[in-house]
């Protein structure tokens, strides 16, 4: 009687690996899906940055972040106050009517908001729902990460 090789895989072992794919796949989409979304936000991150800086030196030379102009909802262009030309905040996906005061400055205190939904630069439609904030202490929040 001649003994039968086992080759090949059994359904069961088939089944198993296609659900540890599936539950790898449902766990892996929705990580990478936020990607682009992060790198959107980024650009919004490195402007806020500047604004910043800006922040940093306007208190330098005045001692508090209080200013006529630093107004909720303000333009943080409005006026030519901290030396950010419109142009310096235009991007690919953040245009400068995006970064505004949040709450009026304080003499210690400020936080600017880039809310994409205001944004008219050319892909505007795909940050709609991105806001990034900075404050004083240069912690950033933002809905994403």
């Amino acid at each position: 009687m001649k003994k039968r090789l086992n080759s090949g895989f059994t359904l069961i072992e088939l089944m198993i690996v296609v659900i540890v794919v599936g539950v790898l796949a449902a766990v892996a989409i929705p990580m990478y899906q936020i990607v682009p979304e992060r790198s959107k936000a980024l650009e919004a991150t490195s402007a806020l940055g500047m604004v910043r800086n800006a922040m940093r030196a306007y208190y330098n030379e005045h001692h508090s972040f209080e200013h006529a102009s630093f107004t909720d909802g303000a333009s943080v262009t409005v006026g030519g106050v901290l030396s950010i030309k419109p142009a310096d905040l235009e991007g690919r996906w953040f245009s400068e009517e995006c970064y505004t005061f949040d709450g009026a400055p304080t003499a210690n205190t400020y936080t600017i908001e880039c809310d994409g939904s205001v944004s008219t630069a050319d892909n505007a439609s795909e940050v709609e729902t991105i806001t990034v904030t900075i404050d004083e202490d240069g912690e950033i929040v933002t809905d994403l990460f």
